[in-house]
């Protein structure tokens, strides 16, 4: 993008992010409502973070992995919703093209380990109800480790790719996105460049970062529920679907919509749908994560009230006693 003109064509710098702009009688609404989530899903990540961190009876890989999912979630929202919000507020739509493909290269980042961190937390769930006996040799915390540096290296590594190919593409000709951040399919959408083989490239990373973590969590679900239908104890039935379907909830919606969004063929109705379906995965995944694990795990709401009944006495010390 270092020729400022391609032809007689203007080459742009800067897109205009359409978002919600149709709603314009919505846009304070839809300012507070989207603030409240952000607010709520950082709060909540943050926390479940600390918890983690905090409480020695957390210290397994299941909530390693929720701790790392929980970090993961909370940079998620901060790429996303702030410039949103910041539209709402001030009207101002415009993002430069640098900012864009920033923009793009985090989400993709993040979108790409969320997929390997629900396949190594499903795998996690696999071991310890299939092969509970070969369990704590298996998921050690070497392995835990390798598990959730490799999502993390392989994701970077695959958008490493992706943005440096999207840079050598110029963009001319209009400047409107029809969505509320920069999606690839749209941003691509705006090139006057050969984009074939990048869009060859990036096709076959998107699918290698999306279909194996997919397959292997079905898979492992699979054979979880074929395990818990065998069990004799119906309290041992409750309790392996209790732990089991706080994941299973995250994991559905984020998929779920993700295949409506990119895999579905492009109807009229799912085109208009569109950016409502990328919320679910883009807004409500983030907020969903800390209110199902803490609602939902005992553990997480006894190490919760171990904080706050900690937090009381504190505060119900004279003040010259301190």
């Amino acid at each position: 993008m270092a020729n400022p003109e391609q032809g007689n064509q203007t080459v742009l710098m800067e897109f205009t992010l359409l978002g919600f702009g149709n709603l314009q009688e919505l846009q304070i609404l839809l300012f507070l409502l989207f603030l409240v989530i952000y607010i709520v899903t950082v709060a909540g990540n943050i926390l479940i973070i600390a918890l983690v961190v905090a409480d020695q009876r957390l210290h397994t890989p299941m909530y390693f992995f929720l701790g790392n999912l929980s970090c993961l979630e909370s940079c998620y929202s901060s790429t996303i919703l702030p410039r949103m919000l910041a539209s709402f507020l001030t009207g101002d739509r415009t993002i430069s093209v640098s900012s864009c493909l920033t923009q793009y290269y985090f989400f993709g980042f993040l979108a790409a380990a969320e997929c390997y961190l629900l396949a190594a937390m499903s795998y996690d769930r696999y071991l310890a109800i299939c092969r509970p006996l070969h369990y704590a040799t298996l998921m050690n915390s070497r392995s835990c480790l390798q598990l959730a540096a490799g999502s993390w290296i392989s994701s970077s590594l695959a958008i490493d790719i992706t943005i440096y190919l999207m840079q050598q593409v110029t963009f001319c000709g209009s400047s409107e996105i029809d969505h509320f951040f920069c999606d690839f399919i749209q941003v691509i959408k705006l090139s006057c460049s050969d984009t074939g083989m990048m869009e060859l490239v990036t096709t076959m990373l998107a699918a290698i970062c999306t279909l194996p973590p997919f397959l292997l969590t079905l898979a492992t679900y699979v054979c979880i529920i074929t395990t818990i239908l065998r069990m004799p104890s119906s309290t041992g039935k409750r309790k392996a679907f209790s732990t089991c379907s706080s994941h299973l909830i995250v994991v559905s919606i984020f998929y779920g919509t993700i295949m409506i969004v990119y895999i579905l063929p492009k109807t009229d109705t799912l085109r208009e749908l569109n950016k409502v379906f990328s919320v679910f995965y883009t807004v409500l995944t983030p907020l969903l994560n800390p209110l199902i694990y803490s609602l939902r795990n005992r553990e997480v709401r006894e190490a919760l009230g171990k904080v706050v009944s900690k937090f009381s006495a504190v505060k119900r010390i004279p003040t010259f006693l301190l």
